[in-house]
């Protein structure tokens, strides 16, 4: 077999931990298990792909009866960190190690495990690929030395976190699990999987309610070109070049279709599994865009979030194309009626085309502060927003103070703000720009996948004697993916600046 077959073989061998963490198993686990149990095999890799901030590691034999009556324990405090229940997600990753088994005994030698149950606390990359001992100065693998009780272990872990968790917390209930997000830019990066899961129920919504249609479908393709070439996630980027390869096989340009194979592509689309971000990309387990109500925020938050990543990374040629692209996406796709005529009202009232990123990203931006300062009083009125996350003109002075030249409110009215936009504007390139699309580090599990993909792909194209006709947007996306977005990117964002600068107004 080939090295990296088994490379894959290996790393995937974690999945169905990793996904039953996140309350996505294939039904093997015992039920109440919260916690991630990892081995030899799939330690490594899992950990490195962590997304939690922290991870507790309980290493145990299944033998011992001490362990065995320390598990409710251990599964209570789990319950508050993992799983798509969990009151405080994307803190600590809660896993175990049995190490009575086999497979598993060089691995708790590698952490010098001395008894049972033996807890150890840490930043889940620095697990991976690494030794461990008490003896260690300076390690960031610490023994928890007062964990044998549920209370006492998140005692242990609230005094890490500064935090004030309580074993009963649950979903939506308990403002301490509510990200600082609005003084603190350092929040930001965990948007990334917020992004990720709106792009995915985008997705999602457009195909359960057959959306795509002769007058439709052309703006779809236009909007996941850029989602190709600028999309925050590596994995929604490879997701979508590949959804774009495939496009004219589940939605030819004559879709003049009887109901029965409508429902027949439907049926095809479903079948071939399209994740555009990645199967591993859970269902409401949001982080940066999580309310204090299961209603609010959520995937509106993170559609937004990824729209202003968009408008601040790409070139002042694709500008104009990009403004028309967002505008069509939302009207033909957002399903909230409402918000959809609001939002293409105020993409109609522009009346000069675009010139320059800088120009969209500020009229985004602007944009949703008008839309903000609507929804501030209908909510007031109604008694529908998040009390948690109340509407606001933003980004507030905390975020940025030089963004204000001066500020009033009224006594019944929004603030109202003198905007420094040759501020505004490099806040914005770097809060959805550099700082978000720099938290997303592609995993060792999501790399070798995008290989695996990427080259099948590649394969088929190459052994098939009738290639697919596909939509240039596909055959651009091809090329982009395939290259890994390398050097061959440049060439193509050069080429469709110019094919595009002379389809603009000017």
């Amino acid at each position: 077999m080939a090295l990296g077959a088994v490379l894959l073989l290996l790393a995937l061998a974690g999945r169905g931990d990793a996904l039953r963490s996140l309350g996505v198993g294939d039904g093997a686990a015992a039920q109440g298990d919260y916690a991630v149990d990892l081995n030899a095999t799939s330690f490594d890799a899992f950990l490195t792909a962590s997304r939690e901030q922290f991870a507790v590691v309980e290493f145990f034999a299944h033998w011992c009866p001490a362990c065995r009556n320390y598990k409710p324990h251990y599964e209570k405090v789990a319950k508050l960190f993992n799983g798509p229940d969990a009151a405080h997600p994307g803190r600590v990753l809660m896993a175990r190690v049995d190490c009575a088994s086999k497979v598993n005994v060089d691995l708790c030698s590698r952490f010098s495990v001395d008894h049972y149950p033996f807890l150890l606390w840490g930043p889940p990359p620095k697990f991976a690929n690494t030794k461990w001992d008490r003896k260690q100065e300076k390690s960031e693998i610490k023994l928890i030395d007062d964990g044998r009780t549920a209370e006492r272990l998140l005692k242990w872990i609230n005094k890490q976190l500064e935090s004030s968790f309580t074993l009963d917390d649950k979903k939506y209930e308990n403002e301490n699990m509510l990200p600082n997000n609005v003084s603190d830019p350092k929040q930001v990066v965990q948007a990334i999987y917020d992004v990720e899961e709106a792009t995915a129920h985008a997705l999602q919504i457009i195909l359960e309610h057959k959306m795509i249609k002769p007058d439709t479908r052309d703006s779809l393709i236009r909007f996941l070109q850029i989602l190709v070439a600028h999309h925050p996630s590596k994995r929604c980027r490879r997701g979508s070049a590949e959804l774009l390869i495939n496009f004219d096989d589940h939605w030819p340009s004559n879709l003049s279709l009887s109901s029965q194979d409508s429902s027949k592509l439907l049926e095809s689309v479903a079948a071939d599994n399209h994740k555009i971000c990645g199967k591993e990309v859970p269902r409401g387990y949001r982080m940066f865009c999580r309310g204090s109500k299961s209603e609010t925020r959520g995937f509106s938050c993170g559609l937004w979030v990824l729209l202003h990543s968009l408008t601040v990374q790409i070139g002042d040629g694709e500008s104009q194309s990009t403004f028309t692209s967002i505008c069509d996406f939302i009207h033909n796709f957002f399903i909230c009626e409402e918000c959809r005529k609001h939002f293409y009202d105020m993409c109609s009232s522009v009346s000069v085309p675009f010139k320059s990123a800088r120009d969209l990203s500020l009229w985004l931006w602007s944009t949703h502060n008008k839309v903000n300062e609507r929804l501030m009083k209908e909510e007031k009125d109604m008694g529908t927003g998040d009390p948690s996350f109340p509407k606001a003109i933003w980004p507030p002075k905390a975020l940025c103070s030089s963004c204000y030249r001066s500020s009033s409110r009224t006594s019944d009215g929004p603030l109202q703000v003198d905007w420094n936009e040759d501020e505004v504007f490099p806040f914005l390139v770097n809060y959805y720009g550099k700082t978000l699309v720099s938290s997303y580090k592609e995993t060792y599990i999501e790399s070798l996948q995008g290989k695996t993909q990427v080259g099948a792909a590649l394969s088929d194209d190459a052994s098939s004697s009738h290639a697919a006709r596909v939509p240039i947007g596909a055959a651009l996306g091809v090329a982009v993916a395939s290259c890994t977005f390398g050097a061959l990117a440049c060439f193509w964002r050069t080429q469709q600046k110019n094919r595009k600068q002379r389809k603009n107004w000017n």
